[in-house]
C-alpha cells in the first residue's frame, strides 16, 4: 500500500440540470409522505435506487445522475455557499 494520497477528480458538468433533478427528487418524496433528505441519504450511501419513489418519474431522474458528481456538489456547497 502506497504512502500517498490518492488525488480523486470528478469533473461536473451541468450544476442546473443536477439541482433541478435533485429538487424534482426531493419534491416528489416531500410530496409521498417520505422525508425527502433521509431517502436521497440513503440513495447517495447504497446506490440503490429504491429509497426513491417512482411518483413523478423521480426515480428515472436521479438515476441519470453521476453519484460522485453529486455528492462532491452537496459537500462543495455545504463547505463553501452561505446561508
Amino acid at each position: 500500500m502506497t504512502e500517498n494520497t490518492i488525488k480523486f477528480t470528478v469533473p461536473c458538468d451541468d450544476k442546473e440540470n443536477m439541482r433541478r433533478i435533485l429538487r424534482g427528487v426531493f419534491d416528489a418524496l416531500n410530496e409521498k409522505g417520505y422525508n425527502p433528505i433521509n431517502q436521497i441519504v440513503g440513495y447517495l450511501l447504497t446506490e440503490d435506487p429504491t429509497y426513491i419513489t417512482n411518483y413523478n418519474n423521480a426515480r428515472s431522474m436521479i438515476c441519470k445522475l453521476d453519484r460522485d458528481e453529486l455528492m462532491q456538489q452537496l459537500v462543495h456547497c455545504y463547505l463553501f455557499d452561505k446561508d
